[in-house]
């Protein structure tokens, strides 16, 4: 028997449990018991109630808490994203419920995904679900247009959607570049514990709990679906997640970005893969390729990035990480015999 059922089995025989039973129970650490409550609780199996040393966890069969929920379908035009919100947070009551870091986060993110809904989907209204559970928080907004990787893809003249992934982790792509910066997608993605972009048969998942982004398919959907959590104990603070991208250094603005390599495809081989990869991130003063999971990469292609964007770029500083002995030998030796 697991360690997660000798808890579950023995909260739900015992109706409620101490944190100082159940290390002696299992004869762990209590920061150990911590990793495993909090994994129990997240997925709503473990209710937690108490505080400090008057604590006590109960089986969440034993103390159903009803979760508060909102939905409701918009009609899009004219629609304000702020008078939505204000509705939201007056129906479950965020700002006395949440933390403030956490009420800034859902704010910021919930407006700008709703406002993406309202300005580019080309659809005629979206439904809005917002749950307030007692670990976490949240929101799904889903349209009925024409899909936010089509979109991406069609405005510029990629071949697939699929071509749109790597460009919307990027940062600063957007359909109407007169009145967006393209900023609001890629802090939403660093903003959530877990964050997805559900469009057609795509569904791009960011998991910042476990530090992972991946691609999976779906049955395909019409429009886009959006679905943002967080737990309401996270320490994330938006401010922070701006600086690191948009430190002081770049006068606050956006100058800063990381790129998945991954994303976009595991084996590099040539040229004109190398200048997909790199396209748009000549608005950047800084980058980050993360090469996590690549396997292989041509000379061609890191010549491509390392000698001639490199020199046509003097000012942009490219950093790596994440990337095999073999693969970094390659770049050092593009690197070495820069002209």
């Amino acid at each position: 028997m697991s360690t997660r059922d000798i808890l579950i089995n023995y909260i739900k025989k015992k109706k409620a449990a101490t944190g100082n039973e159940l290390t002696k129970l299992l004869k762990i650490s209590r920061q150990a018991l911590n990793k495993h409550l909090k994994e129990l609780i997240n997925e709503g199996k473990v209710i937690r109630e108490g505080t400090t040393k008057g604590v006590k966890y109960y089986h969440a069969d034993s103390k159903k808490i009803p979760l508060q929920k909102f939905r409701k379908t918009y009609l899009l035009r004219n629609l304000k994203e702020h008078i939505v919100f204000k509705e939201l947070d007056l129906s479950l009551q965020l700002q006395k419920k949440l933390k403030k870091n956490i009420f800034d986060i859902i704010q910021y993110t919930f407006a700008k995904i709703l406002n993406n809904a309202i300005e580019h989907s080309h659809s005629k209204k979206c439904f809005i679900e917002a749950v307030l559970e007692p670990y976490k928080i949240s929101y799904i907004i889903r349209d009925y247009g024409i899909g936010i990787f089509y979109s991406i893809s069609k405005k510029f003249g990629f071949s697939d959607e699929n071509e749109a992934l790597g460009e919307l982790t990027k940062g600063k792509i957007t359909t109407m570049p007169e009145r967006h910066t393209g900023e609001g997608v890629f802090f939403t993605s660093k903003a959530a514990d877990n964050v997805n972009f559900r469009s057609h048969n795509i569904n791009l998942i960011f998991n910042n709990v476990k530090k992972d982004t991946f691609v999976e398919e779906k049955k395909s959907i019409q429009g886009t679906q959006i679905g943002f959590e967080i737990g309401k104990n996270s320490r994330r603070i938006l401010a922070d997640i701006f600086n690191s991208y948009a430190p002081e250094e770049f006068e606050y603005k956006f100058q800063k970005t990381k790129v998945l390599v991954k994303l976009f495809q595991d084996k590099y081989f040539s040229r004109s893969e190398a200048k997909r990869l790199i396209t748009g991130l000549d608005k950047f003063k800084e980058l980050l390729l993360d090469f996590q999971g690549v396997k292989s990469i041509s000379r061609s292609f890191a010549d491509e990035i390392f000698r001639v964007f490199q020199n046509e770029h003097p000012d942009i500083v490219i950093k790596i990480q994440n990337i095999r002995p073999s693969l970094q030998a390659i770049i050092n030796h593009m690197v070495d015999n820069k002209i």
